[in-house]
């Protein structure tokens, strides 16, 4: 579904050049639930603009269904994580849901069927007249789930969504975001700093070096499907990857720091 062959990224400004991400290639399969991980300021969310069409790489190219991706393709949402700025404060919940479906064209009542549907699969069935501003921070990113899911994508991009909310809040927002991937059967990648958070949400963990950035490993989570917070941060398996995980992290740390 989502191809990156080559990808390589620099910021030149005033002079200076930096060179985010070096020589980055991998695949991610049609369906699938793909975490990517690595030190902080790596190029992760570089990477993930990439994809997104929002930021044009330097080389290399990004495919989507085998077509290149030169701008915000059809079907491909974005979750970011700045989800207070990504609402629009003076539109209720319905409307900022509803934005999207609008701005393509579909028509009111297939509209008002997706939102509700939407924001019944992220638990606000009775929030479509609320606005923002009166929802917890947890509340609000569901908003945003909603939105990126109404649209119908055929590919979830979500960019650290759950870095600002409390650790009960993100639990269950982890819960949420694995139901709807399952419920929908969208490609899912999610680019986040919490280990233990991509070890329990992913089928893969593909782990970055240090930048300028490129894959250290691709290391597949062979966890069941079926999910909990107890039962699957319980078992041993979960602990060993996890540790496998932490161990090329802090490598990559390392390594960069050496450079």
């Amino acid at each position: 579904m989502l191809t990156v062959d080559g990808l390589g990224k620099v910021y030149a400004s005033h002079g200076r050049r930096v060179e985010a991400i070096g020589d980055l290639s991998f695949e991610v399969e049609t369906g699938s639930f793909v975490c990517i991980v690595g030190p902080s300021g790596c190029g992760k969310t570089t990477l993930l603009r990439c994809c997104a069409g929002l930021l044009p790489p330097t080389s290399g190219t990004v495919t989507l269904s085998g077509s290149p991706v030169t701008g915000p393709p059809e079907g491909l949402a974005v979750v970011f994580q700045e989800y207070g700025r990504s609402l629009f404060p003076w539109l209720r919940v319905a409307d900022n849901v509803d934005l999207p479906l609008r701005a393509a064209g579909v028509d009111r009542a297939e509209r008002r069927r997706l939102v509700d549907e939407a924001l019944d699969a992220v638990g606000l069935g009775d929030a479509h007249r609320a606005y923002p501003w009166q929802l917890s921070g947890g509340m609000q990113q569901r908003v945003a789930i909603a939105r990126a899911i109404a649209y119908q994508p055929r590919v979830l991009l979500m960019d650290e969504p759950f870095a600002a909310v409390d650790a009960q809040t993100r639990a269950d927002l982890e819960d949420l975001v694995r139901s709807v991937w399952q419920r929908l059967g969208v490609t899912l990648v999610f680019v986040t700093h919490d280990i233990d958070e991509a070890v329990y949400l992913g089928q893969r963990v593909i782990m970055l070096t240090s930048s300028p950035t490129r894959v250290a490993e691709d290391l597949t989570i062979d966890l069941p499907d079926e999910r909990d917070q107890l039962t699957t941060r319980g078992d041993p398996r979960f602990t060993e990857l996890r540790g496998r995980v932490y161990a090329q992290i802090q490598k990559a740390k390392l390594e960069g720091k050496a450079r």
